[in-house]
């Protein structure tokens, strides 16, 4: 443990004597180590020589500069890591109340008690622990902070960018984490040149576990997927890789698809994620049914069952988290799955410049993002936001 160093700021030539004499087994045991000046002028000087030094104890009547003066020009270097104690006659209240005001921790009369001195220097000591343990703390706090905007932006990267223009599909995703990372993803990829996969999932939980929960599960099931195995074959394989590896308990709920435009198809497995809402090209729109099948990542060895729909040209797949209908506005009311079912029929499938145009994805997409938001208005975003919207064009 390294010596707390002190520094003596006192005009009598003979108190560094005294000091060492005073404290010679806490120097011995190298639990102090005193520094002297005569005047506020040295003392500074001393200062810049020692850095680390953690206490001044100073004497107030001095040559050149005072201990009062001393006091003002330490106050302004904002260090929290150095304390000063100051030494008065008995009686002198009017400048001990000085100096405690000018930011002085403690103080010492004269004619000095050593036992007093010395029980003053441990409490010191020990206010200057607390503040070192809450600056280390701060710190530490920065640095975690720091790597969580780094993992926010490794985890924006790996969102996929998009794809260049197929002429047969159009798709567009978004992620709002609700903090500075989130348990969201979305992914899609071509396995072919007539078949696309795609997937959203919210992974259980919160903060860095989910985290790399998710980028665990977007990683298997875009290499799974990109094999080109059905979607119920892709789902049992990454369901047994994260059953194997699973920790905590931990789980994901995914909606996995995979388009086929040679027969307008959509063949789609659901992992226990939120019903997507299909409109179509004909002005109807369909919400998808329950399935039984279960979230990822539970029970090993689950078969997961695989559903096929058609899938034509001018129709709209939109695919959302939990953190769409579940978000909440100050008045504490859910923007909800009626919502946001009206506001796809009024605002997108209604309107056939959206319908036909031919970004209708992004459209889509920011339309239900800018909804929520506005629904929601300044109340704090409790989870993670996540869109993606697919056309078969």
């Amino acid at each position: 443990m390294a010596s707390e160093k002190i520094l003596v700021v006192d005009d009598e030539t003979d108190l560094q004597f005294v000091i060492n004499q005073k404290f010679r087994r806490q120097i011995r045991n190298g639990q102090y180590e005193f520094h002297f000046a005569f005047n506020g002028l040295e003392a500074l000087a001393k200062l810049i020589e020692v850095p680390d030094i953690a206490i001044i104890l100073s004497d107030i009547n001095m040559p050149e500069m005072d201990g009062l003066t001393l006091l003002s020009k330490v106050r302004e270097l904002k260090n929290p890591l150095l304390k000063t104690v100051i030494c008065s006659a008995y009686g002198d209240m009017e400048n001990i109340r000085t100096a405690m005001n000018r930011g002085a921790f403690d103080f010492v009369t004269k004619p000095v008690d050593f036992n007093d001195l010395e029980v003053t220097l441990e409490k010191t000591i020990a206010e200057l622990n607390v503040v070192r343990e809450g600056l280390a703390y701060h710190d530490k706090l920065l640095s975690i902070e720091h790597d969580l905007l780094v993992a926010r932006e490794i985890q924006r990267a790996i969102l996929p960018k998009r794809i260049p223009d197929l002429g047969w599909a159009d798709i567009y995703g978004s992620m709002d984490a609700a903090k500075q990372i989130g348990g969201d993803f979305y992914d899609y990829f071509l396995m072919d040149d007539h078949r696309m996969g795609f997937v959203i999932g919210d992974v259980s939980g919160k903060g860095i576990p989910a985290a790399i929960f998710m980028a665990v599960s977007r990683t298997l099931i875009r290499a799974t997927g990109l094999k080109g195995m059905s979607p119920s074959e892709c789902m049992n394989y990454v369901n047994h890789l994260l059953c194997t590896e699973s920790v905590n308990s931990m789980f994901v709920t995914v909606f996995y698809g995979m388009m086929d435009k040679e027969n307008d198809t959509l063949h789609f497995v659901n992992a226990g994620h939120n019903p997507p809402v299909l409109l179509r090209k004909d002005g109807t729109m369909e919400v998808f049914p329950m399935t039984c099948n279960i979230v990822l990542g539970i029970i090993d060895g689950f078969g997961f069952t695989a559903h096929s729909i058609p899938f034509r040209e001018g129709d709209v797949l939109v695919l959302y988290t939990d953190g769409v209908t579940e978000a909440f506005n100050s008045a504490q009311e859910e923007y909800g799955f009626d919502t946001l079912q009206e506001l796809l029929r009024e605002k997108v499938l209604k309107d056939p410049d959206v319908m036909s145009a031919a970004d209708t994805s992004e459209i889509t997409c920011r339309t239900i993002t800018g909804d929520v938001a506005r629904f929601a208005g300044d109340e704090e975003q409790s989870d993670d936001i996540t869109v993606l919207v697919v056309k078969r064009t």
